[in-house]
């Protein structure tokens, strides 16, 4: 298993964790994060959306249904909630040199919404005039069938944005993007399994011990 060595970093790395919800996402980020804590490394974890103020809006949103707030207001709450997270919290802990992992970033505004009928290249592009791009891109994937099945026993009910072929269209979307920074990794394994690909896809960015 490859370990992760303290860093001597002159600036800090943005690693992002995206995916639909059920790929396991959330779990590998705080696993990454607690292998950081150990070893040292002055890391800050944030999701998205925040605890703040367009992010509590939009969490609400997420789990009573959109009740007429429209496609167009929805993604405006999702950039302004992440303007805030840049410059509240990213820009701050990068500029110190931190490791920030975002469970969540603007990929995932880009997917769910264009699922919706926006253009997924205009929300990135409009994103990374504002928004620090990642170090790394995590993209996790499995079927939707799975995730689907992974929601409903880990908590009651599905929100707004979890139904199979709205799901479908959303992981579609996450599938074709591309770039240097974006690695893809399939949480059909174990998670030590999965973990393990998790440290291949960022072990560039460190100083590593075999």
């Amino acid at each position: 298993m490859k370990i992760l060595e303290p860093l001597k970093l002159n600036r800090g790395l943005l690693i992002v964790f995206e995916g639909i919800d059920g790929t396991g996402k959330s779990t590998q980020c705080s696993m990454l994060t607690e292998l950081l804590n150990k070893k040292g490394i002055a890391i800050i974890s944030l999701a998205e959306p925040t605890r703040g103020k367009w992010g509590m809006k939009i969490r609400q949103l997420l789990t009573e249904g959109r009740k007429g707030i429209s496609p167009e207001e929805e993604l405006t709450w999702f950039i302004n909630d992440r303007k805030e997270d840049v410059e509240s919290n990213i820009n701050p802990a990068l500029k110190e040199g931190k490791v920030v992992l975002m469970d969540r970033y603007y990929f995932s505004t880009a997917a769910y919404q264009g699922a919706l009928g926006f253009d997924p290249k205009e929300i990135r592009e409009d994103n990374e005039k504002f928004a620090p791009i990642p170090d790394r891109v995590l993209i996790f994937h499995n079927s939707p069938e799975k995730s689907l099945k992974r929601i409903e026993s880990s908590r009651e009910g599905k929100s707004s944005f979890e139904k199979r072929d709205y799901l479908i269209e959303v992981q579609n979307i996450f599938k074709n993007f591309t770039g240097p920074n974006i690695r893809f990794v399939s949480s059909d394994a174990t998670l030590e399994k999965v973990h393990e690909e998790v440290l291949n896809g960022v072990q560039d960015l460190f100083e590593l011990k075999l």
